[in-house]
């Protein structure tokens, strides 16, 4: 299921191949008169700290990027770019090196090509004006081994759309992740908490270099975000006034045309809203093309909401008489309550099930702090605390997500997951001391030491190696099984010995022993797997078509 996600979100990046013809789209620059378009001058102190005048990038002890930039939209641009230069050299070149992997036909990139080229035609007319100029800057340091395929400033605006168009294109939910906030009578001190995990994963390779990124803009608030080399965009985030914002992939009608990306839209709301109010305003000035939950916590309404948005409807769902919101990948509001998309997306995906999971923790754990939500997202178990194996989606810790995060917006702290995944050290910032005074002169790392959320204990165990392993070995039966080649039975035993819990393990025997016609052990290897929590229906029933083939042909 996730090969089969990344293949759909690469055809997203697959627009990056767009040809350097003549069409408007092509031509477009941002405004930039009256912007100091001067390069900046790094300074580089170390392998790890460079500095440019206020501006700072810092790899702290974590593994986590912190970077610093201030000015307008083209100073913050620039200065980012210059900054994160061989980062975001580096980030490209992970993006590009997948595109053959995944749809090796140049036939089928010519035709994709030519699609994308036209569904992005006014994709530039959707994104403001700041936001493109800031993309901009950024893109005057992205390297010159792509320019053939398109122009740099072309390329950094159409990658803020790739999750949206692989999304769109195909109607899949490309990353399954977990929200939830707590206040009131919810919350230990009372006031608002929020958690999430963002379930994005490309490759390892992506995520190694994740950035604690600290914008102080010439116009709106200043705010903090967690993002990755030539992002501009926004997946999670807090600005000063203690306004978040993180989103989860929904479901529902396909639109013909690229609008506003989803992260531009977030951005937009981070930088610019003080309150639920002002943000839901924002939302609704924009035509965004995918269907997506944007989760607004509020210190000043001390409550959260959710902004549900498609490419024809919009819904804020806030949940009358409670303390805590919970969100997955399906809408939970009134307008999208007969949509069938997203009746299809609860009854047969994973989210209404990581959903009640939710429930069942906050109701578990009815004071919650950041510790308390730190063990909900890195929670690895299923409903009545069953075994699911591991890196199951059905789990609120799927051992894939980009980062975990942890806000209380009332106190401006904010929590980030150092790799892997939502297991190492939670890094804990405070936005009231890094919008302090600053000096030109020394950089350190802005987190509050005191205050950090220490490792999981399960990157010490046996289970986390042998997931690792799990993972190899997961990537060999695939290759094996497409190829057709023989499996060894030592293979297979040692396959399912490290993941033992985990459906999947069996389904791809029971495949192998299907696909060489021994009959017998694909029907125990497809029962076994029924007996483990499959994480779809459509799943559960393709195992139950292939017994009722064996069936047939056994007697």
């Amino acid at each position: 299921m996730k090969n089969r996600i990344l293949f759909f979100l690469f055809i997203g990046f697959l627009q990056l191949f767009v040809s350097c013809g003549t069409s408007k789209s092509m031509r477009h620059k941002p405004d930039l008169s009256g912007f100091n378009s001067q390069k900046p001058i790094v300074v580089k102190k170390s392998d790890s700290v460079f500095i440019s005048g206020k501006n700072s990038l810092l790899k702290n002890k974590q593994g986590l990027w912190e970077l610093y930039a201030e000015g307008d939209p083209l100073e913050i641009g620039l200065n980012t770019g210059a900054l994160t230069d061989s980062l975001l050299k580096k980030q490209q070149q992970i993006f590009f090196s997948k595109i053959n992997d995944f749809i090796p036909s140049s036939f089928q990139q010519k035709l994709l090509r030519q699609f994308l080229r036209w569904y992005n035609r006014k994709l530039y007319l959707n994104v403001p004006e700041e936001y493109q100029t800031e993309i901009y800057g950024v893109s005057e340091y992205t390297s010159d081994e792509f320019n053939t395929i398109a122009p740099k400033y072309q390329r950094g605006l159409y990658l803020h759309g790739a999750h949206d168009i692989g999304h769109a294109l195909q109607d899949l939910a490309l990353v399954g992740c977990s929200s939830f906030a707590a206040w009131n009578e919810k919350s230990e001190d009372g006031s608002l908490i929020l958690g999430r995990n963002f379930d994005f994963y490309v490759n390892d390779a992506f995520a190694e270099n994740k950035i604690a990124a600290f914008i102080n803009p010439k116009e709106g608030y200043p705010f903090m975000m967690v993002t990755w080399p030539g992002m501009v965009g926004a997946v999670s985030g807090m600005n000063q006034e203690g306004l978040t914002v993180t989103i989860n992939a929904s479901k529902s009608k396909i639109p013909l045309i690229a609008k506003t990306p989803i992260s531009i839209l977030t951005r937009e709301i981070l930088q610019h809203a003080k309150n639920i109010d002002e943000a839901v305003a924002i939302a609704k000035k924009r035509k965004v093309f995918v269907s997506e939950s944007i989760m607004v916590g509020s210190a000043n309404d001390n409550k959260a909401i959710l902004i549900e948005v498609s490419p024809t409807k919009m819904d804020v769902y806030d949940v009358p008489n409670s303390d805590q919101l919970i969100c997955s990948n399906h809408f939970q509001g009134e307008t999208f309550a007969a949509d069938k998309r997203n009746k299809e997306q609860i009854l047969n995906s994973h989210s209404e099930y990581r959903f009640e999971r939710m429930q069942e923790l906050l109701s578990q754990n009815p004071k919650v702090n950041p510790e308390i939500a730190s063990k909900i997202l890195r929670n690895k178990n299923g409903l009545k605390d069953i075994e699911l194996g591991y890196g199951s989606e059905k789990a609120l810790n799927q051992l894939m997500a980009h980062h975990g995060i942890i806000f209380k917006p009332k106190e401006k702290l904010v929590w980030v997951s150092a790799n892997p995944y939502q297991l190492g050290e939670f890094v804990c910032y405070d936005l009231n001391a890094v919008f302090g005074n600053r000096k030109n002169d020394s950089v350190v790392s802005f987190q509050k030491e005191n205050l950090n959320i220490a490792k999981d204990p399960f990157l010490e165990t046996t289970a986390y190696r042998d997931y690792q392993k799990f993972r190899i070995e997961n990537h060999k039966i695939d290759s094996l099984l497409e190829k057709k080649e023989t499996i060894s039975p030592e293979f297979l035993h040692n396959y399912q010995s490290l993941n033992p819990d985990y459906w999947v393990v069996y389904y791809k025997a029971g495949l192998y022993f299907y696909q060489i016609k021994e009959f017998g052990q694909a029907k125990l290897n497809f029962e076994k797997a029924l007996t483990k929590e499959i994480t779809t229906l459509p799943e559960k029933e393709q195992i139950e078509k292939y017994l009722k083939k064996i069936k047939r042909k056994l007697q």
